[in-house]
């Protein structure tokens, strides 16, 4: 991998276009608006080609040009990026659908796309000299924080709803950061964080560093648009937690867009969130242009459970603008999603996937998507983090005596 410079310039805020020198802000001093990195494209377009793309590292370094930090040096971060884009022939066939794809993040280094932002959010830390790092977190972004904290040698503290399961912050644990269980929900988590990222000047990755932070997932988006053969699909199935997500993969195809690298990007971007924290696809649903708090979210995803979206508005406007939906379906239809997937693919989802597969299913019911389009299914994280959510009747296992015939009987052969 060369040794680029990322090029981006400024901060632009995304309300009122003010812009600010690149360094650490949290949100827009005019108009408290969010803010986003703005590059110079011009530069990009020398070294950003597909002719020298194709001769580059298979991990999201590979976008080096469009990333807020330089490239690590080796050693220093866990490489995540470039996971497969998987052809579902078997989930299309029992659907009737002509092509669907998963973009499978279970494969990461902590086994969710939060590789990618937390990434970005060290080494940004790291390159201003920061004495820690940590951030606010249901799960996959604590993992994913703590591993890339201990790759970069740089204390971590995690801030988590008290009620957590366990086995979702075990690996944190594992990791060497230090968790903080705070009393309440997700959001309660996020305020003390706030707090603590003021009053000790740590890089709170989801906070304080949030404009730079962000910038890791939209490679998500370059990714889909090369494996596709430098192709946009028809439709996009985002899941929808604070919206970051959903907001930078949009981004992402944007960007290759306006570097020629890919045409006609008409893509139909859409968020799925559960019906017990599901403060945008109710603004959606309501064509409300305000998104109302959820106080107290009851869902079995988790990691969705954020019932103050801080990108709310703008994966609102964006699902809008590209004509795509926001949905919220069940717990039920959540859990039927991951035992299909897991079914016809082989792709074991946290919650948070089977949100997008029971989307999916009731889109296409409805007729909101035509069976003739090209569908990719954004796959955020394993269900190996959330097997609590997934035990049921049909998941406990027989016990059988030691003989053909017992077997047998169990199997219904005789």
């Amino acid at each position: 991998m060369p040794n680029l410079s990322p090029a981006s310039t400024v901060l632009r805020c995304k309300e009122c276009g003010a812009e600010y020198p690149a360094a650490i802000r949290t949100a827009c001093e005019r108009c408290f608006g969010p803010l986003e990195v703005v590059y110079d494209l011009d530069a990009v377009r020398e070294t950003l080609t597909k002719e020298l793309l194709g001769k580059r590292a298979w991990d999201f370094w590979r976008y080096a040009e469009l990333l807020p930090v330089g490239v690590p040096r080796e050693g220093m971060d866990l490489k995540p990026g470039f996971t497969p884009l998987r052809r579902c022939k078997n989930l299309g066939s029992k659907l009737g659908l002509r092509e669907v794809f998963a973009k499978d993040e279970t494969v990461n280094p902590t086994y969710s796309f939060k590789d990618r932002p937390a990434a970005i959010g060290v080494i940004k830390s790291s390159e201003w000299g920061l004495s820690a790092v940590g951030c606010a977190s249901t799960g996959n972004l604590a993992n994913a924080t703590a591993a890339a904290a201990a790759k970069a040698s740089m204390p971590c503290y995690v801030f988590v709803p008290a009620n957590l399961p366990e086995a979702k912050i075990l690996p944190t644990v594992a990791y060497g950061a230090r968790v903080i269980g705070i009393e309440g929900s997700y959001d309660d988590a996020n305020r003390v964080a706030n707090l603590v990222a003021d009053k000790f000047g740590w890089g709170l990755l989801n906070i304080n560093v949030r404009p730079y932070y962000v910038e890791g997932s939209k490679s998500i988006g370059f990714e889909i648009l090369e494996q596709l053969g430098w192709k946009a699909p028809v439709a996009v199935i985002i899941p929808l937690g604070s919206g970051a997500l959903l907001s930078a993969v949009h981004k992402g195809l944007t960007e290759f867009k306006s570097l020629d690298l890919v045409h006609d990007v008409g893509t139909r971007i859409s968020g799925s969130q559960p019906a017990g924290c599901s403060p945008i696809a109710s603004a959606y649903s309501a064509g409300s242009q305000e998104i109302a708090p959820v106080e107290k979210p009851e869902t079995i995803a988790e990691s969705l459970a954020i019932g103050d979206p801080a990108s709310g508005i703008e994966a609102l406007r964006i699902i809008r603008h590209t004509r795509g939906f926001a949905d919220a379906p069940t717990d039920q239809e959540i859990l039927d999603g991951q035992r299909l997937l897991a079914k016809t693919e082989g792709i074991f989802a946290e919650p948070a996937g089977g949100t997008v597969v029971a989307s999916l299913l009731r889109k296409l019911e409805s007729g909101e998507l035509d069976r003739n389009d090209s569908v990719v299914l954004l796959i955020t994280g394993s269900g190996l983090k959330t097997v609590n959510t997934f035990i049921s009747g049909d998941t406990k296992i027989p016990k059988v005596p030691s003989t053909l015939s017992a077997v047998e009987k169990v199997l219904g052969v005789v």
